[in-house]
């Protein structure tokens, strides 16, 4: 969403995001709240733009905005998100090529906490909850939760991930963990 709001930038507002970071470094206020302020007033930004360019020229984001930065970050997420569960490791590798093998049309996109995985919409996420365990969700809906699955509350909270099952070591990869994966996989069409 934010690669695409990039990319549309310059046809909406005239210039890059690159060219609106340079002016609002060089030419723009030192707060964040200011160059929001200063983009809308000065520029006649929108809200949401506004507060993007504010946010990236702090820093903040900033590796979302374009597809090569996004791949040099999401490299770097996925090491810091290993940073001592290294045994954790080999358990989330596993459960990417599972997860990425169910058809051409999966995608993952690492984020700092987890790895969502998604054709159309996000099906499943791959998130280290503790220095021994990874949970595996799941958008299943309102079904009940039977066998390994736990339901998240996530339903009643309109999150896509509604249900999980908690895997510690290679071997709790099993068949039930596939079939649920492969059940929430056919469910996003």
């Amino acid at each position: 969403m934010v690669q695409k709001w990039a990319a549309t930038l310059k046809e909406k507002s005239g210039r890059t995001l690159d060219e609106w970071l340079k002016l609002v470094r060089k030419h723009g206020p030192v707060t964040e709240n200011e160059r929001r302020a200063w983009l809308k007033s000065e520029h006649g930004l929108p809200t949401m733009s506004a507060w993007r360019i504010a946010e990236f020229a702090g820093g903040k984001g900033e590796d979302m905005a374009s597809p090569e930065a996004y791949l040099r970050a999401a490299e770097r997420y996925v090491d810091d998100m290993f940073s001592g569960k290294a045994a954790l490791r080999p358990i989330y590798d596993a459960l990417l090529k599972l997860g990425l093998g169910l058809g051409k049309d999966v995608k993952a996109s690492p984020c700092q906490t987890m790895v969502p995985l998604y054709r159309r919409h996000v099906f499943a996420q791959i998130k280290p909850a503790t220095r021994t365990r990874i949970d595996l969700g799941f958008a299943l809906g309102s079904r009940p939760a039977t066998g390994r699955l736990i339901d998240t509350g996530g339903f009643a909270r309109k999150d896509r991930i509604t249900h999980r099952i908690p895997i510690s070591s290679l071997a709790e990869i099993d068949s039930e963990v596939k079939q649920w994966l492969h059940t929430a996989f056919e469910e996003d069409r």
